[in-house]
């Protein structure tokens, strides 16, 4: 018995029907109970990414779908290769999400935090942790994530908890830590300082309000007025303004600058001062200035001069009313909420005269006055307490980031980081040349408790533990821990190296797996945590975290909308998955990820990808039916038949492909490159052109060439690849960790040029056949006068083919009798094949002519609307979106009407 047929005895038939959910289930507990997701390969080359760690209190979403389907594709692609290739995998602990999450649980059993010490309180919330914070890894696998289980991490870990005190305790020994009083974003929810991208802005139907503000001891402007207007959106932060600014080359008020406000309800005196912050062109061209309750104030406040420490604050942290430093807030006001307080100011400024009321008219003409101008206005949320955002002056916990930025920009600009697309590039030079002090403590019990604490006269002592934090203060000094936390970005900025068993630099892993070689994220992190990653591990270490980052787009909807709960729109992957299969979802991501561009959910494509799989698995039961089985060689078979030696060309085409596309990181191109083999070349050619020829040459190449493309496919399409695998016959190893292709061969030109034209040929007579209205199977006589030796050559060989598939009775070197006819391209040759008797080539004329000129009328039409900038600019996207699709499909109809036009002569 051959090894071939003893290969087919040992392999049961494949169902007929492809079953993702069967499949699925099976390999992914195969491969992780067997530890193949990272295989025992000490002597091979590193490879290693990190996936961005979603939060413990996460459920997958179609971005993480998007952002570890990418991840998948290039580890299992590494792989292949025989590299160790390590992804780490872990969970964030999320200090905001998982404190509401556990803080609502208890609220819902009549309980709060409050109840209990805070010691007592993270025993709960790591309770909390132990029973339900798996749910995001466990979806992770469903979407067939090989990622390495057995060293999953998370942010609170007791290792990692250490490498996040060093680092905070060696920055403030370095003066890169500091104590500083700034605003930041307030939630008076959740009562903690949250960073920007944990706010959200919401469009608010709100009030443009206009005041009078005096000018003190009788002054007056040069026009004669005794007062300067100033507008806000909101008035109740006017309890708090400490100036009002003009931009120094606005005439109307240079003869007051300096001078003094009285403001009308508090009595405080301020001045007003020159700053370009002040805007002519807007509205009366005079700005109050509230700089502890505003971002832009904060900073026209510094530069008139007034220190942090003596900028007003009017709000405690439930966003109520408190009095001032200067006491002045009169006591009516105190206790408060803020936009109780708001109603409040507008009608006291009302009733002293200080309201500029906006005059609108009725339908009569008549005048009418309204307290404010209505403004839809920009407003800051909180994400997760979704009350609005306050800007609020307090003492919070900083990064010199400007000084850890400098290094991250040299390795960009240098190339020792390569960010992918380039484009990104300018984008991170000016987030990272502007970059701000980054406040990275926050108000909650949850989290990385920041190691300082205070003696009673104010000094901090920071250290890693009490004790070293007692010997610096000295034994009779009382000493009390800062109650904050640290802010979640700070700890993950450490994911790529404290993974890995830093700060011990001498941990196996970290010697040989750092520098990662690669980081995919979202675009919309590259500030939040790439950058930040960057920073802190060129601080620490003499490398760059990873060798190149790849930001992908976002995962839209269908119509190009950002996807929200509030509209409706979003796509759950786990639906998908159970509707089309996890190979079918990762194949539509990877197949969509264009470099720089978002992509648009498309229902139809995953079920068209699912389709694929389908076609695939049909295929190979049609191998295993005709004792097609697993090939035994890595290297391509002798072959001596042009279709053979084609498909092995087409292997080596393809796996060049991949690889380059890989090597550039486009997804799309390579799953397009394998997609086309697979579908095109395989499935519809090779398989139509061998069926019945057989023979020992065809089966091993058609064997091993379906296993190429198991392997190909594999890093996009793990299930029905490692099933069909396994299925085909008896393996030495799974395919998860077998050799990529190594063909061993050279595209044959001859061979390629043969079958392409027998293809042509083939493909353009069905082609015309539908145009023409004639049935698939009718039986056609072709000639062609004068046909080169090439082709008679390729017409001589192959006449089962041309028989069977062409359904040619004969192709005749001679030329063509007299009539209608068609003709066929295919390589240098020009068939003619007579139409006779078998249409009305007059009435066929008509119609095709009809119709040509109809979608030629739609081609130009579209043409002139899309190259009209004022369409182009005011137009909804998916209105343009529909425009260039259907131009697309006119311009492509057009021509193939010109083509069956031209072949009736």
């Amino acid at each position: 018995m051959t090894e071939e047929s003893s290969n087919a005895a040992s392999a049961p038939a494949l169902d007929k029907t492809f079953d993702p959910a069967a499949i699925e289930a099976k390999w992914y507990g195969h491969w992780e109970a067997n530890n193949l997701f990272r295989p025992e390969r000490p002597d091979a080359t590193p490879f290693t990414i990190v996936n961005p760690p979603p939060n413990v209190t996460g459920s997958l979403h179609i971005g993480h779908a998007l952002d570890n389907t990418l991840q998948d594709v290039v580890i299992r692609y590494e792989r292949l290769r025989g590299k160790d290739a390590l992804w780490v995998v872990g969970t964030d602990h999320a200090g905001i999400a998982t404190q509401m999450v556990v803080e609502r649980q208890m609220e819902a059993k009549g309980d709060k935090r409050t109840n209990y010490t805070r010691e007592d309180f993270i025993d709960k919330v790591w309770e909390w942790k132990a029973e339900s914070g798996g749910t995001i890894t466990r979806q992770l696998r469903r979407l067939g994530c090989s990622m390495d289980w057995s060293r999953e991490q998370f942010t609170m870990d007791p290792h990692f908890t250490r490498a996040v005190v060093k680092v905070f305790v060696d920055l403030f020994n370095q003066g890169l830590i500091y104590r500083d009083k700034r605003l930041v974003n307030w939630d008076p929810k959740l009562k903690t300082a949250i960073s920007d991208l944990e706010v959200e802005t919401r469009e608010v139907q709100g009030g443009f309000w206009h005041f009078k503000y005096p000018l003190a001891d009788g002054v007056t402007r040069a026009d004669g007025l005794d007062y300067i207007e100033v507008a806000t959106t909101r008035p109740e932060t006017m309890l708090a303004d400490m100036a009002v600014a003009v931009n120094p080359e606005d005439e109307r008020y240079k003869s007051v600058i300096g001078k003094e406000i009285l403001q009308p309800i508090t009595g405080r005196r301020f001045k007003v001062v020159a700053d370009e912050h002040a805007d002519p062109e807007l509205g009366s061209g005079a700005v109050k200035i509230t700089p502890g309750h505003d971002f832009n104030d904060f900073e026209v406040g510094k530069r008139a001069g007034i220190a942090a420490n003596d900028m007003l604050n009017m709000f405690d942290a439930d966003a109520n009313v408190v009095q001032t430093a200067d006491g002045l807030i009169p006591e009516r006001f105190l206790g408060v909420e803020r936009f109780a307080a708001r109603a409040m100011i507008v009608e006291e400024m009302k009733a002293l005269g200080c309201l500029i009321p906006h005059v609108t008219k009725d339908k009569e003409g008549n005048a009418v006055e309204h307290d404010a101008e209505p403004r839809t206005i920009q407003t800051p949320y909180g994400d997760r307490g979704g009350v609005v955002i306050e800007p609020w002056l307090t003492d919070q916990w900083y990064v010199n980031a400007a000084v850890l930025a400098q290094k991250p920009l040299e390795a960009v600009r240098s190339g020792a980081i390569e960010i992918v697309p380039k484009s990104w590039e300018k984008t991170f030079f000016h987030w990272m040349e502007g970059i701000q002090p980054w406040c990275i403590s926050r108000q909650l019990w949850w989290g990385h408790r920041i190691p300082a604490w205070y003696a009673d006269d104010g000094r901090v002592f920071v250290a890693e533990t009490e004790e070293e934090a007692q010997a610096l203060a000295g034994a009779d000094v009382a000493l009390t821990r800062d109650p904050d936390v640290l802010d979640t970005w700070f700890s993950s900025a450490l994911w790529p190296f404290a993974t890995l068993g830093w700060p011990d630099e001498n941990a196996p892993l970290f010697q040989k797996h750092y520098p990662n070689d690669l980081l995919v994220s979202g675009f919309d992190i590259l500030f939040f945590w790439d950058a930040r990653m960057a920073m802190q591990g060129m601080h620490f270490l003499p490398e760059v975290p990873w060798r190149r980052l790849y930001l992908h787009g976002l995962v839209r909807a269908a119509d190009g909308a950002k996807m929200s709960k509030s509209k409706g729109n979003v796509v759950d992957p786990l639906g998908l998955i159970d509707k089309y299969g996890a190979d079918a979802l990762r194949f539509f991501m990877a197949a969509m990820e264009s470099q720089g561009r978002d992509v648009k959910m498309d229902e139809k494509r995953v079920e068209g990808y699912r389709n694929f799989a389908t076609k695939l698995w049909n295929a190979a039961r049609f191998c295993q039916s005709n004792g097609i089985v697993a090939s035994t060689s890595v290297a391509a078979p002798a072959a001596t038949s042009a279709v053979n030696k084609w498909i092995i060309g087409e292997v080596v085409e393809t796996v060049a492909a991949l690889d380059k596309a890989m090597a550039e990181l486009r997804f799309d191109a390579a799953a397009h490159a394998i997609y086309r083999f697979v579908y095109d070349g395989f499935c519809d050619w090779y398989i139509e052109l061998i069926k019945g020829a057989f023979d020992a040459e065809t089966k091993a190449v058609a064997g091993w060439v379906l296993d190429q493309i198991l392997v190909m496919l594999h890093p996009f399409m793990p299930f029905v690849t490692e099933e069909l695998w396994n299925a085909l016959g008896a393996r030495e190893t799974e395919l998860i960790i077998a050799a990529w292709p190594a063909p061993q061969a050279q595209v044959d030109a001859a061979a390629k040029a043969e079958v392409e034209w027998l293809i042509a040929l083939i493909g353009n007579l069905r082609g015309a056949k539908v145009e023409l209205g004639l049935a698939p199977g009718s039986r056609l006589t072709a000639y062609l006068p004068d046909p080169s030796t090439a082709t008679q050559g390729i017409i001589a060989r192959n006449p089962v083919a041309i028989d069977r598939l062409a359904r040619l009775d004969a192709i005749h070197f001679a030329p063509a009798p007299a009539g209608a006819a068609m003709q066929i391209g295919a390589g240098d040759a020009n068939l003619i094949v007579p139409l006779e008797g078998l249409i009305d080539v007059a009435a066929e004329k008509a119609r095709l002519a009809k119709a040509l000129t109809a979608s030629q009328k739609e081609r130009d039409s579209l043409d002139k609307r899309l190259s009209n900038p004022a369409f182009v600019e005011k137009a909804k996207p998916e209105a343009i979106d529909k425009a260039r699709a259907d131009h697309a499909h006119h311009t492509a109809e057009a021509e193939r009407l010109a083509a069956a036009l031209a072949r009736l002569g």
